[in-house]
């Protein structure tokens, strides 16, 4: 017969998938000795069993539960269900991973009209038995009927009021005991029923009400936030009541071993005397620092400074802890690794390793490498935060945060900052040829696109904070309004603030905090470095990116997209005449300004590089990209190249294609005009040649993108050979260098044996290929990919983190490509190439480099590192 129910005794800190974090971790402290009121678990698997009973608990469950009551009664010596002794419990929630707040819970679960008399017969404190009760009824309307809490709290502001009472430990046991019947009254008018008065009847329909609350919609956001599995179910703990609201010599608090947020080595947290736990929280009333205890009860203090250092050597980790003090004598509730900054999560780690508690490679596996964001990025001021008024949500593409005023093009918005003004950039969607807009701009807003459209890709390359597809407005870029769903509108120059790790729009202005790396980050790094196996690049276009990379540890770029380097005014004219021209005469013209333009490029990161290897995308996107739309830039165009107007309009709407992605790009222009591969790559052996004479070593790498064919490869790679030969004979100098290939077409993965024999390395360009492998576009997602994740029918955002299928494709690509070419580099460029799950698939399947976005770099290493260290607890798992 299947064990539903366990007593503390039975379980132990290892049990947390079964009895959930908070029982498993009250199991363990009370076979460790401590004061742990005595209790028992009712575990997952009754979770899965209640789901499984159309929300029903099966009877089984039912059962062992009354045989755990009793042995719950003859430990405490009280009676469940009695008027005269009765045993109280709380019914907590307890998810195997740490949710905080997520799910319900009520307390003092056992009173009724009847035991609250004999409670106060009983401890001869009639106040606190009121209390206890009204604070029951509030907590069961709220959990088990949904009665708004607010409801309970206008009550009692009500008699605070009328009494002129200020705090709500003013009010006497008569004014509680009035209280308890308008809660009651309360319950009536929205349930329509008495307040239960049997034990039993309350016992059962709480259970149930928490084990609904895994699926409350705050619980399933903060799961999906957090990449917790819906399929755990939690735990529920039914444990005896103490009490911190019996006067002076009774209270409640939370202890932190460690300062939360920044990790310094002293026991953190607040206390209030003659009060329950939910009332720290709450705000009502204004905690006190935990070092006042040693003031108000020392011997207390003392103990609990001994547990709380106790327990951190037991969990070798920062705790959070939850007390009671009834009646002067210390009760420990519960014990959890502390949520913290990731400032502090670093220091905490680094420290425990010198202080002998953990090794180095715990220490690693100790940081979220997500976390990392909020080190490297601009933050709000928690406190200005808290008092700012959220305009809208959207998808939080690239982390952050900035204030400034609202500009509705890229033209503006180069104004703008050129006259000293900080600007958010608001588009419907970013294009190419905004780059330079974005650049300048603190933040970039878009109304459409996903998590790895343009405006998020490019504004996570330049580390700027970036919210996309926020559906909740409505931009006129003809008009300059934004709008929101409420109806509110902002105007060009009104101010916005950004948070790009929450995904909030505010209204105006919110002060900024600088982000500052600390000694323990880059103590933390270098161990990561001894550990990791894949090599990290970083995706770079400017020199400013790519020493922001090698900042944060980058080992090379590994990808370079030369497009980006076209935007600024003095270029796009020359790019823009390249496009129009009628004839190789002209293109050639018009190609020798950009080779001269490139070629500072190139030397800038060469030099920088210092050796380092430089994976440089030839031309990818297509031409229409870079042509104007406006009418003064058509004339400007048909000026610069001695046409008329109506020739030049002719040739740009012929340029437009009907499906871009698809369309004339990467490797077809090479096929169509081959001067433009061999412009760049001229390019880019001038420069090494160049970077090299000055005693610098250099290592090129040419990719060539969108390759679906061995011949195109052959084709294109033949015309560059040919050109970088001729280079290398005139300068009489032969260098090292390398041609590949991008991956990034479904049939490329399925010939890559072919392709192979002409690539030096594989780049597989994970956006492209889950694009055309899923028929998704990226830019258009946001419209239906969160019906997707909402109906289970995504397990992620596949541009997010690699698909499976997508997968399959990559490892078929390695397998084949290795088979020819046994010694071939391969690596990620993609958006996925900083995304820790995704670097975890990388290293297993065999890659040797992934290479994300400059600000990515350190998450990707860390992730790359916490990937060989997980690789034999995975292997151990599977062979258990």
């Amino acid at each position: 017969m299947e064990k539903f129910v366990y007593q503390f005794a039975e379980g132990s800190k290892e049990m947390k998938t079964l009895l959930g974090g908070k029982g498993a971790n009250l199991a363990e402290m009370k076979n460790i000795g401590l004061p742990v009121p005595p209790g028992f678990i009712i575990s997952t698997a009754a979770s899965n069993a209640y789901n499984a009973n159309e929300k029903k608990l099966p009877q089984p469950v039912m059962d062992e539960i009354q045989i755990h009551l009793s042995e719950l009664e003859r430990e405490t010596g009280k009676q469940f269900g009695s008027n005269e002794n009765p045993l109280l419990v709380s019914v907590r929630s307890g998810a195997p991973v740490s949710m905080p707040g997520m799910m319900d819970t009520i307390l003092n679960l056992g009173l009724n009209d009847q035991a609250v008399r004999g409670l106060a017969k009983l401890t001869g404190d009639k106040r606190s038995s009121f209390d206890s009760y009204r604070r029951f009824i509030q907590m069961f309307g709220d959990v088990v009927f949904h009665i708004p809490a607010y409801k309970f709290e206008e009550a009692l502001s009500a008699i605070k009021k009328k009494k002129q009472y200020t705090l709500d430990t003013e009010l006497t046991a008569e004014d509680l005991e009035q209280l308890t019947e308008t809660y009651q009254n309360l319950y009536i008018e929205h349930t329509g029923k008495e307040f239960p008065q049997d034990p039993y009847t309350q016992l059962k329909l709480s259970i149930n009400a928490v084990f609904e609350s895994w699926m409350n919609p705050r619980a399933v956001v903060y799961r999906r936030l957090h990449d917790i599995d819906p399929n755990l179910g939690t735990a529920i703990n039914i444990q005896a009541m103490v009490f911190g609201n019996t006067g002076d010599k009774s209270g409640t608090g939370i202890a932190f071993t460690r300062n939360p947020s920044t990790g310094e080595k002293r026991v953190f947290g607040e206390f209030l005397m003659n009060a329950q736990g939910e009332d720290v929280v709450a705000g009502i009333r204004t905690p006190l620092d935990i070092t006042s205890l040693e003031t108000v009860m020392p011997s207390v203090y003392q103990e609990l400074m001994t547990i709380c250092a106790d327990l951190e050597t037991h969990y070798k980790d920062m705790q959070d802890i939850e007390f009671t003090i009834e009646k002067e004598k210390l009760y420990i509730l519960q014990t959890r690794n502390g949520k913290r900054t990731t400032q502090a999560a670093v220091k905490v780690a680094t420290s425990l390793v010198h202080e002998g508690l953990i090794s180095k490679e715990e220490a690693i596996l100790r940081i979220e490498p997500k976390q990392l964001d909020q080190l490297l990025h601009p933050a709000f001021d928690k406190q200005a935060l808290e008092s700012s008024v959220v305009l809208a949500t959207g998808l939080p593409a690239s982390p952050g945060a900035a204030s400034g005023q609202i500009y509705f093009d890229a033209n503006s918005a180069v104004s703008q900052v050129e006259l000293g003004t900080k600007v958010i950039l608001v588009r419907n969607e970013t294009s190419p040829e905004d780059i330079e807009g974005m650049a300048k701009s603190e933040a970039i807003l878009t109304a459409h696109g996903g998590m790895t459209s343009h405006a998020a890709v490019v504004a996570r390359g330049m580390g700027k904070c970036c919210i996309a597809g926020c559906a909740e407005i409505t931009i006129s870029e003809k008009d300059k309004t934004l709008t929101t769903i409420s109806g509110q509108a902002l105007r060009e120059g009104d101010f916005i603030s950004l948070d790009g790790t929450s995904g909030h729009v505010y209204v105006g202005q919110i002060k900024l905090t600088e982000a500052e790396v600390s000694e323990h980050f880059h103590e933390l790094m270098d161990w990561v470095s001894d550990v990791k196996k894949l090599t990290v690049r970083v995706n770079a276009d400017t020199p400013s990116d790519f020493k922001t990379g090698i900042h944060f540890g980058a080992e090379g770029i590994g990808l370079c997209r030369t497009e980006h380097m076209f935007f600024q005014d003095e270029r796009i004219r020359f790019v823009r005449q390249m496009i129009v021209s009628e004839n190789a005469e002209e293109r050639n013209k018009a190609l020798a300004h950009l080779k001269m333009m490139q070629k500072e490029d190139f030397i800038q990161l060469f030099r920088i590089a210092a050796g380092r290897p430089v994976t440089i995308r030839l031309l990818d996107p297509p031409l229409h990209e870079f042509l104007p739309k406006e009418k003064k830039e058509l004339e400007l165009l048909a000026h610069d190249m001695g046409k008329s107007l109506r020739d030049i309009e002719k040739v740009v709407h012929e340029l437009v294609e009907t499906n871009p992605m698809l369309g004339h790009r990467g490797a077809r222009l090479a096929v169509t005009y081959p001067e433009i591969y061999k412009m760049q790559a001229e390019a880019i052996m001038e420069s090494a040649v160049s970077v090299s004479s000055e005693g610098i070593s250099v290592f090129p790498e040419i990719m060539i993108p969108l390759i679906a064919t061995a011949e195109e490869l052959m084709f294109v790679k033949k015309e560059i050979k040919a050109s970088v030969q001729d280079i290398f004979e005139r300068e009489r100098m032969i260098l090292p260098y390398d041609i590949g290939t991008m991956i990034e077409i479904p049939r490329a993965c399925m010939v890559a044996d072919e392709i192979a024999k002409e690539a030096q390395f594989f780049s597989f360009g994970t956006n492209d290929l889950t694009q055309l492998t899923f028929g998704f576009s990226r830019d258009d997602v946001g419209k239906f990919l969160p019906s997707y994740m909402k109906n289970g029918l995504l397990k992620a955002d596949p541009f997010a983190t690699i698909d499976e299928g997508v997968r399959l494709l990559v490892e078929t690509a390695i397998k084949k490509g290795r088979k020819t070419n046994p010694h071939m580099k391969m690596g990620v460029c993609g958006e996925h190439g900083g995304d820790p799950a995704s670097v975890r698939i990388f290293h297993e399947i065999g890659l040797q480099y992934v290479s994300c976005s400059p600000f990515r770099v350190p998450i990707a290493r860390l992730a790359a590192a916490q990937a060989v260290l997980l690789a034999p607890k995975m292997l151990e798992a599977s062979a258990k």
